[in-house]
């Protein structure tokens, strides 16, 4: 059922939401970008979907940017997890409309491997340092809001040292290496990296017309 989907995955900063948006405009596709499961977010409930309802048990922002790295990285998985079956089942709904569909997604690199094939799936990679460094050089509404929370803090020098933590332990380097050795198609950004670059791989190896 997922013959018109194409998937990226991998992580922060490596550009695949830049990439989604860009192939659904080109080959009038549909874009699921970030988070596209938030349609289904009035449905859940903090006893089945604990992580994603976190927003609405969570007493403030400022517990939000104040987590440890451990209890970070354990909320982005869970996350994830409670976030896959809602991707799916979105997806369904989406591929009764006979358009490519282009997935900026949250769904397990094993799961993907059951529900589509190696022509349909490419991972995407930002070295640790750089998704760090320039995880607030984004214009989007969330990224500047989270940097006006950690502003806002006590101490936001201590506050800021911390997020950056909890940012390089989700793209610690056996994250990395997951993708890197999962054997799909593979793009690693670097400096000399460009949009058009990127576009024109994902193109190719997903055999677009």
């Amino acid at each position: 059922m997922f013959q018109n989907v194409y998937f990226i995955t991998g992580t922060a900063y490596a550009g695949k939401s830049t990439a989604v948006k860009l192939l659904a405009e080109r080959f009038d596709g549909i874009c699921c970008g970030e988070n596209y499961h938030d349609i289904f977010m009035k449905h859940i409930n903090k006893e089945h979907q604990p992580n994603l309802s976190y927003f609405d048990t969570m007493k403030d922002w400022q517990e939000f940017i104040s987590r440890t790295p451990d209890e970070y990285a354990a909320w982005i998985d869970g996350c994830s997890k409670e976030a896959e079956s809602l991707e799916i089942i979105r997806l369904f709904q989406l591929v009764a409309e006979d358009k490519k569909i282009f997935v900026d997604t949250n769904i397990s690199l094993e799961t993907l491997r059951e529900i589509s094939d190696y022509q349909h799936i490419a991972v995407m990679l930002c070295p640790q340092s750089m998704s760090v460094e320039r995880f607030f050089d984004r214009s989007d509404p969330e990224k500047r809001f989270i940097l006006a929370q950690l502003n806002q803090a006590e101490n936001p020098e201590k506050a800021m040292e911390n997020y950056r933590k909890c940012l390089e332990k989700i793209n610690a380097k056996e994250v990395y290496d997951k993708y890197a050795n999962s054997g799909f198609y593979t793009i690693v950004r670097d400096e000399n990296s460009t949009i058009d670059n990127t576009l024109q791989k994902l193109i190719e190896h997903f055999e677009l017309k």
